[in-house]
């Protein structure tokens, strides 16, 4: 493994949701998942990550991700960047502090035919009054946003050595609000 990634080795492996993910959002109705999360290396100095999620019942593809994770050297900043199947490109930053990331939005890109409502994207635009949400993401992660955030992941190792994945969105027809929450346990190293 390079060096520079040693501070994310707590993510590396095959993980699979236990229980199945749980989802909501003011425009959805709540929903599970199952998801199965690869994480890996090849000696560069990032991390490759793929997340693929299913319907519980009918075993039907749902959400799929990949990309890579960047850890800028003697720092504890991270880039997270991902290609999904909606149609959506996108750069989270952030820190990781111990067992536990926490990114932010930096810059959203959809294809021109992508479904609405649309995630939207940080724009250099004045600072607007955060929401709680925001605030509590703020205090938790010790993150600081001078312009809106649109997408909020945060990954943590528990306890129990079960890997977390909380995030939360906003689109242009709603605020930040909580959107999916998953457990995953390793099943390879």
């Amino acid at each position: 493994m390079n060096p520079v990634v040693e501070p994310l080795s707590w993510m590396l492996g095959t993980w699979l949701s236990d229980p199945p993910g749980a989802g909501t959002f003011p425009t959805l109705q709540p929903f599970r998942y199952l998801e199965e999360v690869h994480i890996s290396h090849v000696g560069q100095p990032m991390l490759n990550f793929s997340f693929n999620s299913f319907h519980p019942d009918t075993r039907k593809p749902m959400h799929r991700e990949c990309g890579f994770i960047r850890l800028e050297p003697d720092t504890n900043k991270v880039a997270f960047v991902s290609a999904q199947n909606t149609g959506i490109v996108e750069v989270e930053e952030g820190e990781v502090n111990g067992q536990e990331l926490c990114i932010a939005s930096h810059s959203i890109a959809r294809i021109s035919f992508a479904k609405e409502p649309h995630v939207e994207q940080v724009s250099p635009r004045p600072a607007i009054a955060p929401n709680f949400l925001t605030l509590l993401f703020q205090a938790l992660c010790g993150v600081l946003f001078y312009s809106p955030a649109q997408i909020t992941r945060k990954f943590r190792l528990n306890s129990e050595g079960k890997l977390e994945q909380t995030v939360s969105m906003a689109t242009t027809t709603q605020p930040m609000t909580p959107h999916l929450h998953v457990t995953y346990k390793k099943v390879t190293p």
